[in-house]
């Protein structure tokens, strides 16, 4: 790997005209390919093999229009009159009309009709709501299109009358179009690369390059989105994951690539270095992030595995552009990133005798370290999984605003309702069952109200509305769901030969939450042991990878109380405009895992590699922890730097589930390099001493041999050698790389 790494930059620096047309030649590729065979992204969500889905699949069969949810439209008086005085009535049939000449809509009800046991306007006459039906998905409505409800449901505001809307059709109307996240991120990266290399050179190709791999991947999803269905919020996830790991990624391969060229080497020869090397480390970190988030796959959810695949392929391409683009831009820009002040490679002044002071008294620093993260995982332990909803978003939001006159009009269940699905025997002798069945569910406690049955017209399936008393994100709305699946529904149903199913969000989430559950131990398992096992592979070590997987795991729950605090505690939450306590979606823990794990290892690689580079060449334990610390951790704390403002960009999406991934994954960055790489690690590597670097014999043979940081190919060791003379050969065998200064006309 090394080597083909080191031929590759040397060929792409040396020959940088040729290998930038072939960079750009493959974007055009790509780019015309994407708007040839490519697709659309689709909010598409399955959940196999739960009732909910089965509830779902019945009636998206047999009332293909009932499965296909809309709008809400709400009306509601803004004084002490109701919605029929006046000409408020005329008002909201003109509003109706032009809503059912909105394209794609199917049918808009009459809000102001009277019907028996369907009400849609309150029992004090304030607040009345029209049920809009589309003829597709709300995922396929373009954003221009359910503007357009908006215009039209509007046209009836006067007179003292207000209108608000909610829905998924609405949703997509209040999409984000401009990407603030992104250009907050890219404007904070801005700074950080010039600060840290003092070089708008160096701070160009860094970006310049993570955009282009990052484009690349982009594009390759909008392919995989022709040939199957790709979530639409898997490319949000992306960029946010693909822009900070790609600008990391060339973060580390341009600092090692200046510190060659401080030392005197030509272009080609310090980026083959910087590749063979730093460009090792970058591989080995994308490998491992993108195992861990592809793994998604083994929970058996589709838009749950589709959101990782996705993820996965902007992060190996990311990782790929490093090590190809990258020394194609050095090359272009040659000798304008060669340092003018040597010194400025070196430890940061602001870090200065921090490795000392860890390393001198390492139990102090990890007994610190490890109270910190424990007391920041404590809120983890009330964490609470659920579905956000309108009613968490600004009170001054048009869906807020829907859904608060909605639960102060027909109470708080009416946000929240459960869809029974039935299929009925094809003797037509139903009637009974259904009725009975109305009445039992009817009598459940927790159930405010039951519609009448709706049959098909074939007659062979019905549906039946059922309205909790609680809120969506009640827990008794949860435990009515368990209630009739368990209790209610066998009971009324027995011996009708009716086969019904509990539909709705609520019934979707609980079914998805048991599905995550069940396979969560599988997969945490999985990708732990699999970066246990890589990194043993590469360090040659026991210890390095179980102390840093167990160190992953405590940073990663305490990121996971700091998001229960922020989200379900309300401590700050309303900065970010959440209104009310948010219960955390149950993929997001899922998600949230995969993908920090893989980043806490990204640092773990870039920091390891350097100390065990130094002990290889002979330096003594501690000496081997101060010399890597200092030389990486400016890096470090740069890249991590940049990380978390992207993640905290998307903070400002008005999707709440974006907002708890960029939350939870910017503080999950902070928290990781600030206390596990700064302080915890350098501390346990201390500690550890030669044993660090133990590896038994029978082991060694076993696990393959992965290169990193450039290392020389070794004649075979014995593997009953101790760890000191294996380092003391080691140093004879590793020269220390040249340290001649950089020529004296050498630009910066």
């Amino acid at each position: 790997m090394t080597a083909l790494l080191d031929r590759i930059a040397r060929t792409a620096a040396g020959r940088w005209r040729r290998s930038l047309a072939i960079v750009a030649a493959i974007m055009v590729g790509l780019v015309v390919l994407a708007n040839t065979v490519g697709g659309e992204f689709t909010d598409e969500f399955t959940v196999p093999d739960t009732e909910s889905q089965q509830a779902l699949d019945l009636l998206e069969d047999r009332f293909p229009a009932a499965a296909n949810e809309g709008a809400t439209v709400v009306f509601y008086a803004a004084d002490d009159g109701t919605v029929r005085d006046g000409e408020r009535p005329a008002a909201i049939a003109e509003a109706r009309r032009a809503i059912a000449e909105v394209p794609q809509v199917t049918s808009v009800s009459n809000p102001l009709a009277e019907r028996g046991g369907g009400a849609t306007v309150s029992e004090d006459g304030t607040i009345a709501f029209a049920t809009v039906q589309y003829d597709r998905p709300a995922f396929e409505v373009e954003q221009s299109e359910a503007q357009e409800l908006e215009t039209a449901a509007r046209a009836a505001e006067g007179d003292g009358l207000e209108v608000a809307m909610r829905g998924p059709v609405v949703d997509v109307a209040e999409q984000q179009m401009a990407p603030i996240g992104e250009l907050i991120g890219i404007a904070v990266a801005v700074i950080v690369l010039t600060l840290v290399f003092r070089s708008v050179a160096a701070m160009l190709i860094t970006l310049i390059s993570a955009l282009i791999a990052l484009a690349g991947g982009m594009l390759l999803l909008t392919l995989g989105a022709g040939v199957t269905t790709v979530p639409e919020i898997a490319p949000t996830l992306a960029v946010m994951l693909g822009l900070g790991a790609g600008i990391d990624y060339a973060l580390l391969i341009v600092g090692r690539y200046r510190e060659h060229l401080a030392n005197g080497e030509a272009v080609p020869d310090a980026a083959a270095a910087a590749n063979r090397t730093a460009g090792t480390s970058v591989l080995a970190a994308g490998a491992i992030v993108t195992v861990a988030i592809g793994g998604l796959l083994v929970t058996g959810i589709p838009f749950v595995g589709r959101m990782g695949v996705a993820t996965a392929a902007v992060v190996a391409c990311v990782a790929v552009g490093a090590v190809t683009v990258l020394p194609t831009l050095m090359g272009a820009f040659a000798r304008r990133l060669r340092p003018k002040d040597v010194a400025r490679l070196g430890p940061s002044p602001a870090l200065a005798g921090w490795d000392e002071r860890i390393t001198r008294r390492p139990w102090l620093a990890v007994v610190a370290g490890v109270v910190v993260l424990l007391a920041l995982a404590t809120p983890f332990t009330d964490l609470r999984l659920g579905q956000p909803d309108d009613g968490n978003d600004r009170r001054d939001n048009t869906t807020r605003i829907a859904y608060d006159k909605l639960a102060e009009g027909f109470g708080p269940g009416f946000n929240g309702t459960l869809q029974l699905a039935a299929a009925l025997p094809a003797d037509g002798g139903s009637g009974p069952a259904l009725e009975r069945l109305a009445s039992a569910v009817e009598r459940t406690e927790g159930v405010a109200a039951v519609s009448e049955p709706v049959r098909n017209p074939d007659g062979d399936a019905a549906t039946i509305t059922v309205t909790p008393t609680a809120s969506p994100q009640d827990e008794r709305t949860s435990e009515l769901v368990s209630t009739l699946r368990d209790d209610v529904i066998p009971a009324a149903a027995d011996g009708s030969g009716t086969q019904v199913y509990v539909g709705g969000n609520t019934a979707i989430q609980e079914d998805m939450a048991d599905k995550i559950a069940e396979r969560l131990p599988f997969f945490i398992g999985a990708v732990v042991i699999l970066s246990i096992l890589f990194l043993m592979a590469v360090f040659r070590s026991v210890w390095v990878p179980l102390v840093s997987a167990a160190f992953n795991l405590l940073s990663i729950a305490a990121a996971y109380g700091v998001v229960v605090a922020i989200f379900q505690w309300q401590w700050g939450s309303g900065l970010l405009g959440i209104d009310g306590e948010m219960p955390i979606v149950s993929f997001i823990p899922l998600f949230m895992f995969a993908i920090l794990f893989g980043l806490s290892m990204d640092y773990n690689v870039f920091l390891q590699s350097r100390i065990r580079e130094e002990y290889m060449k002979g330096a003594a334990p501690r000496e081997s922890v101060v010399a890597g610390l200092a030389k990486v951790s400016r890096l470090i704390l740069a890249a991590g730097a940049i990380m978390t403002a992207v993640f905290f960009g998307f903070a400002t999406d008005p999707d709440p589930i974006v907002k708890i991934f960029g939350v939870g994954l910017g503080v999950a960055i902070m928290i990781d390099v600030l206390i596990v790489r700064m302080l915890v690690a350098p501390a346990v590597m201390t500690l550890l001493g030669d044993r660090a670097w133990w590896l038994p014999g029978w082991l060694d043979r076993i696990l393959p041999h992965l290169e990193l940081e450039g290392e020389e190919a070794k004649e075979p060791e014995e593997p009953t050698e101790e760890p000191a003379e294996r380092r003391e050969r080691a140093r004879r065998r590793a020269p220390l790389p040249p340290t001649r200064p950089a020529p004296a006309d050498a630009d910066g």
